[in-house]
């Protein structure tokens, strides 16, 4: 059972255990309902109310309950960590390695190494937080508990959840940066394939050349929102598809079954160490493509 605590400070002193759990605590309303009915709440070791007020000094603990977990396996990937503190894990993710496993994938996925990192503990749940494509590399987040995935995943687009990505595109962009402002949907239902669409989803990447060689550029983008494939839709409309992407550009027989799109910088404010920054280069496999 996972446990959450404070020590009520004086500026909270008279404040009600359930505006210490959301505003102090950061739960959302979903998780301080299950810890209410199905776990515990407690001031200095007793069992209180939701509206009981605390005191300065008293010390809260929320205990959420365990929440059963699927059937996973172990597999022995060795981990890239680029970060890791009692919340969460910053994983610097190979390509190609898929992010998830499913019914259509073996045990060498990003979820199967985890929990063998993990120590292939009962009851695990995989809970990423920025996903990246199986052909993306570089900088991702897993939470390791439920809160943390929440409180995460809240930030991811706002400024507390900065994500910036290097690609290695073909041809030039029309302008040495600028905004890529489409709106992205859906092809069909039968195929992953997003397309620009004016009924589709607000979409906005944030753009920058850095280099130019091999008749390609080195790209640095930054999200501003997180559409499914994003990245690589957006650079096809700009006529700079992300070499290697056999979606929405051509294979490269350079890099078989990835495409030149890395994770390179995470800002990130955490819940318990305040902000973190972290950087990945770009690999060299993705280097000599210029």
């Amino acid at each position: 059972m996972q446990e959450m605590s404070l020590i009520v400070s004086l500026g909270d002193d008279g404040l009600p255990v359930r505006r210490l759990a959301l505003e102090r605590l950061h739960m959302s309303y979903g998780q301080f309902k299950s810890a209410k009915f199905d776990g515990a709440l407690l001031l200095d070791g007793e069992r209180v109310h939701a509206d009981k007020r605390a005191q300065a000094g008293q010390k809260l603990v929320i205990r959420l309950p365990q929440r059963e977990g699927g059937v996973c396996e172990p597999c022995d990937i060795p981990l890239n960590i680029a970060y890791e503190d009692e919340d969460l894990l910053v994983i610097d993710k190979p390509a190609p390695l898929p992010s998830v496993s499913s019914r259509k994938r073996d045990t060498l996925t990003l979820e199967n190494a985890v929990y063998s990192y993990f120590g292939c503990p009962q009851g695990f749940l995989y809970r990423p937080v920025n996903r990246l494509d199986k052909g993306t590399s570089g900088l991702m987040v897993v939470a390791k508990h439920s809160h943390a995935q929440q409180f995460l995943q809240a930030e991811l687009h706002t400024d507390a959840f900065i994500r910036e990505y290097l690609a290695v595109c073909d041809n030039l962009p029309p302008a040495r940066e600028g905004l890529i402002d489409l709106p992205i949907s859906k092809e069909d239902s039968a195929t992953i394939r997003r397309v620009v669409n004016t009924n589709g989803k607000p979409a906005r990447t944030y753009y920058r050349l850095l280099e130019t060689g091999a008749g390609r550029s080195l790209i640095r983008l930054r999200l501003d929102t997180g559409r499914t494939h994003q990245i690589r839709v957006h650079m096809q409309a700009l006529g700079c598809p992300v070499t290697g992407d056999f979606l929405y550009g051509h294979e490269h027989m350079a890099i078989p079954n990835r495409f030149a799109l890395h994770s390179c910088y995470l800002k990130l404010k955490t819940l318990q160490h305040g902000w973190i920054e972290l950087n990945s280069p770009l690999p060299p496999e993705l280097r000599v493509l210029l």
